[in-house]
This record gives structure tokens, sequence and C-alpha cells, in this order.
């Protein structure tokens, strides 16, 4: 029986000929991340180790992020642990108020995720780089120190589920519907420990943001990684940010999958997640009820970048957000909000009554820059949708792409371009 994708790079990285789902290894680390939230917890327990230093200085990125420009005093001494760590160990990936951004964002934009690598990093949505056709995932701070100090990790060699792509997908419709479609399809725990991989003649027909939203979603169906196979836009995309050299694996054509799914691009709607689970979805035309919503958040490490700012932009122009509404517009790194403001993205947001803000995850967590109170609602473009997630535990969520969250601020209610 063949290899997957993932089992190849899994396999490269073990000093393995083969790997099977199931199979325990130690690989070797391309990456390790952290945040300013889990790189406190990962220093703490390296210290614990009394290891000296870390294993590459050039294989660390620390990229404060969640609360940062600090929100608070534990904001502030989280960040100062981090930054102090950084220079004590000459990390060379640490990035400062100024030239950070959203971290899954920020690192293939600086190019230090390519295809072949194998990255961890100590936040869930590490499995963004997987576009790339990198093997990348999320782990714990406690496996962040060890990689940090070993530049090795533990894995569980993950089965894998095949999404075949088709069609081309209609206007306003993008890559935070297809993973939406597909969580909806097959529930937050449907890929439970698995490799969602997606193949097929569609993909063509996805932007490499788009390809990023997708696979920063697997770990919302409960996958190990989600990734996509290396194409000439991927190839195209790595030449422009990265001198890395890459690696491309492609899966042997009798290699198992315990599930195929055929996703039809062309049938598909814009979609929203409902409160409170990302597979809670209805398409836009199956929502027949006026759902009246107090703000809308544009931005996170899910639809943060250029295409997103493009698409709420050429939606919002030449309107205003409806009366009493709070649209946020959060650029994704210092590069895309440099490039947003060029193309004159940020005056048509602002013209429509929206706000721009620095770089950050913060709503997306409920950590600043737009918690909700109780009874609120919000149509954000963040990727999950809670009990509590971006505030109050009686607030409500709904999760949708740039298109639909900007036509919502709008109509003040949900909504889609195609209805304005």
């Amino acid at each position: 029986m063949g290899m997957t994708m993932t089992q190849k790079i899994l396999a490269a990285h073990a000093g393995l000929d083969k790997v099977e789902a199931g199979q325990l290894i130690e690989a070797d680390l391309d990456l390790v991340l952290g945040n300013d939230i889990t790189s406190p917890v990962a220093i703490k327990e390296m210290e614990k180790m009394k290891v000296d230093g870390v294993f590459d200085k050039d294989k660390i990125a620390l990229v404060p992020d969640h609360f940062v420009p600090n929100k608070d005093i534990k904001s502030a001494e989280h960040c100062k642990c981090v930054r102090e760590f950084a220079y004590r160990n000459e990390i060379t990936n640490y990035f400062e108020v100024g030239e950070m951004g959203i971290e899954h964002a920020l690192l293939p934009e600086k190019g230090l995720t390519v295809a072949g690598d194998v990255i961890i990093g100590a936040d869930s949505h590490t499995c963004t780089y997987g576009a790339l056709g990198a093997f990348s995932t999320g782990v714990g701070s406690t496996d962040m120190a060890a990689g940090m100090a070993t530049g090795k990790a533990w894995f569980k060699v993950p089965s894998a589920i095949k999404f075949n792509i088709v069609g081309k997908p209609e206007k306003w419709v993008s890559g935070k519907d297809v993973i939406l479609h597909i969580i909806g399809m097959i529930g937050v725990d449907g890929a439970l420990y698995k490799s969602m991989e997606f193949v097929g003649e569609g993909i063509k027909n996805l932007t490499m943001d788009d390809r990023f939203t997708i696979a920063n979603m697997a770990i919302e169906a409960g996958g190990k990684n989600g990734i996509f196979p290396v194409d000439e836009l991927a190839v195209a995309y790595m030449k422009e940010h990265s001198k890395k050299t890459y690696t491309v694996y492609e899966a042997d054509e009798d290699a198992a999958y315990d599930e195929e799914y055929t996703i039809d691009l062309s049938t598909l709607k814009p979609t929203i997640a409902f409160p409170h689970l990302p597979e809670n979805t209805k398409t836009i035309d199956e929502i027949k009820e006026d759902i009246k919503i107090d703000q809308v958040v544009i931005g996170s490490c899910t639809n943060g970048r250029l295409d997103d700012l493009r698409i709420a932009a050429e939606v919002l122009k030449d309107r205003h957000v409806a009366k009493g509404m709070r649209c946020i517009v959060i650029p994704a790194t210092q590069a895309i909000y440099m490039q947003a403001m060029e193309e004159g993205l940020l005056k048509i947001f602002i013209e429509a009554g929206a706000i721009v803000s620095t770089p950050t995850c913060g709503p997306c967590l409920g950590g600043y820059m737009g918690i909700l109170a109780a009874g609120e609602r919000c149509v954000s473009t963040t990727n999950r949708n809670f009990v509590g997630r971006m505030g109050h535990v009686d607030s409500e969520i709904y999760l949708a792409s740039p298109a639909v969250a900007a036509a919502s601020a709008v109509a003040g209610k949900i909504s889609c371009p195609c209805k304005l």
C-alpha cells in the first residue's frame, strides 16, 4: 500500500522509507512556532529542562499577535517574557510590534514555510501551511518547548481523508465557503486526527488565499492537518516569498484513504456557520428569517489576507454600514496593511463607516478590539464560534466569508452581496 502526501513528508523527516497510519515516529522539525500566549509556557518548561539554548535559532519563530499591542499588564508581561527569551537566544525570526502580523499569515509571507517542511506551532491553526504542501500542525506548549530544545517531535502518523475538488466557484463564493461546507458535511470531529488531503482539477480555481483559509480550518473538523498538492500557483508563491529550498511530495496512486468526498465548487453557495459550532452551517438561501447583528469582524488568520480585504472593499465601496453597526477590519500583516492602503482599500473601509485596526488576533479569541456583550450578535470571518469565544457567554457568533460579512455590515442583518 502506498503513502499519502502527509505520510511521505513524515517518513522523510523520520529517516524512514515508509510509514503507516497509527505508527509512532520521531521526526526532525523545520520550524517551531509560538505566540505571546503559548510561548511563555514553553519558555518556562525549557527552563525546567535546564537545556542550554535552542536547537537552531533560525528555525524558531516567535510572533506576539494575540494581545499585541499590549492590552493590559498581564499581556505586557507575557510579551516581555517572549522578547527577553528571543534576545537571549538570538532568535532570528522574532517579530516585534511594527513588523509583526497574525502569525499564520506572517510566516508564509516571510518565506519561513515551504513545501515538504514539517512545522509545529503552539497554536491550533498552525495547519494553515498545508496550503503550500507542508505538514504543519498545532501542538501544546510543552511539545513546543521540546521542539525548541531538540528540533524533534513525536507524531502518530495520521490516516487520511481525500477531498476531490472539481468545478469553478461562482462569484462571492470563496475558500471560506468551501471549508464551512466541508465542516458542515462531515462535522467538527469528522476528520479527527486525520490528514485532510485536497486534490482535483478544481484546485486551480482556488487562489492561494483560498487555500490558506481552507487549510487553516482543517482543525475545525478535528483534522491533524490539511494539505494541498504543490502546483504552479504554490511554486510561484514560494518563489516570490522565500529563498528556502522546497521539496514536492505527491501521494502514491495506491495510497489508502479512510473516506473520499467530491466537492463541486460550482454548486456551492455563500455559507454561514450558526452558533455555537462551525458544523452548524446554512447557505444564504436557507436563511429565511432576518437575523439582526451588532458587529462585523473582517480579519484573523483565516480571512485577513489581501484577497479578503479586496472582496470586502468591493462590497463596501459606495455603501455605508448600517446605523449602529460596528464594523472592524483587521489586515493580517503590516505588508497587507500597506498594500491595502496603497490600493485605496482602507479609504473605502473608513468612508463606509468601518474602523481599521493594526494586525492582531484580538477579537477572534475574545481578547480585545471587539468583545461582545450579552445578547449581541457578530458576523465574523474568524474560525470559531464556540460559546463565549468572542466575549459574553450569551453572545452569538456567525462565521462567514469576507463577502458575507461586509454585506451583513451594510444590511444590518446576515446578508450577502447578491441580496444588497
